[in-house]
């Protein structure tokens, strides 16, 4: 089966998520699920399928399923999160995944990885560090991922949470970023600037659509002068828990077998 999406719905104790580079804002649980579930919608309107993981009601950042994983081809990375008390989101999404045929490998203490600290570009694998995943952690994602193929490239983060709050990539290999929360534009060797913090967030839905935040519309312009699609969701409530739309699915564009 090819583009399965992974989810999960938010924990109604989500306003207790952590929040590491912005001031605590209310966040008001009701509209959060809400938007979640436009944004599944969305993802299903462009042929995605989607997994439902079992909800943690008790672990308020739980809806930023992404964290719990890296997926490359048939492996999936699992991750040990850099705040420990995120650690119980992981069981059950690694289920997801085993259940659709994946091999997985567990990062090991003393090593730590984020998913959202993880932007593959092709066969090259950028790895933020500096904020929820340390040296040790890249390090056994290397020694994972480098024998199937991957190139792992170790990016300063010192500004959010995630290297994956800071750039993401467009369908043609082009980074793009809000340039004062990153730290090296020339780790990139195309990288392309935008004016908007939430601009820096697309996720690729295939067939040249990308799924961005409503509160960038001067970035909504540039992209579609790309020749690219936007679908906009909004997802105001996430944001004031740093959170984006990279963060609320892991991507499986192709599973095992399929």
């Amino acid at each position: 089966m090819s583009k399965v999406a992974l989810v999960r719905r938010p924990s109604p104790h989500m306003a207790d998520g952590l929040v590491t580079h912005i001031d605590r804002s209310p966040v008001d649980a009701e509209l959060a699920l809400q938007q979640w579930h436009a944004y599944v919608a969305a993802l299903q309107q462009c042929g995605w399928h989607i997994i439902e993981v079992p909800a943690a009601p008790d672990c308020p950042d739980s809806a930023f399923v992404e964290d719990t994983m890296v997926v490359f081809r048939d492996l999936a990375v699992l991750a040990r999160p850099g705040a420990g008390e995120r650690t119980p989101e992981v069981h059950d999404a690694a289920a997801a995944v085993v259940a659709l045929g994946y091999r997985t490998v567990q990062i090991e203490a003393p090593g730590t990885l984020d998913g959202g600290d993880v932007l593959k570009v092709g066969d090259t694998i950028y790895v933020g560090h500096g904020g929820r995943t340390n040296l040790e952690g890249i390090a056994q994602l290397r020694a994972a991922l480098e024998p199937l193929g991957a190139l792992v490239i170790t990016v300063p983060v010192s500004a959010a949470p995630h290297l994956k709050s800071t750039v993401t990539a467009l369908p043609d290999g082009t980074v793009i970023g809000y340039e004062p929360v990153v730290d090296d534009t020339h780790l990139f060797p195309r990288f392309l600037g935008v004016r908007e913090p939430s601009g820096a967030h697309v996720v690729l839905l295939g067939d040249d659509h990308v799924l961005m935040s409503s509160d960038c519309p001067r970035t909504e312009v540039l992209l579609r002068s790309a020749g690219l699609i936007p679908v906009v969701v909004d997802i105001s409530e996430f944001i004031k828990l740093e959170g984006c739309v990279t963060c609320l699915s892991v991507r499986l564009r192709e599973a095992p077998g399929s």
